[in-house]
């Protein structure tokens, strides 16, 4: 079974910084884009960044020249670099990742169970 699990979410003050990482294991055989969403209280889950298996990065204006994203693709690995951080960036972070499985012949998108990110002013 395909797993993507995200770590480094955490509680810090406005202003400050966070890493977030996202490693996705089990039988895969190829990963297309791999991205990061998140979903504050009361609102629908949006994108943040992405990056393609080329290394092409597209952000949310909200996010851009703040938070960086990147990908290790022997480790199977996305990571967010968070700058800046602002209240309003209060959320559970998500990753995904566009991946076949081997044997598949097809790709199918992964998500993770999230990661709580938490600024204070």
């Amino acid at each position: 079974q395909v797993q993507l699990v995200e770590s480094g979410g955490g509680l810090v003050q406005a202003g400050g910084s966070l890493r977030l990482s996202c490693a996705a294991s089990g039988k895969i055989f190829s990963i297309n884009a791999m991205g990061w969403y998140r979903q504050a209280p009361g609102k629908q889950r949006e994108l943040v960044a992405g990056i393609t298996s080329g290394g092409s990065t597209k952000y949310a204006d909200s996010v851009k020249g703040r938070f960086t994203i990147a990908r290790d693709n022997a480790k199977n690995t996305v990571y967010l670099q968070m700058n800046s951080l602002k209240p309003e960036d209060t959320a559970v972070y998500y990753c995904n990742a566009d991946l076949m499985q081997y044997y598949s012949g097809s790709y199918y998108l992964y998500w993770g169970r999230g990661t709580q990110v938490t600024v204070s002013s």
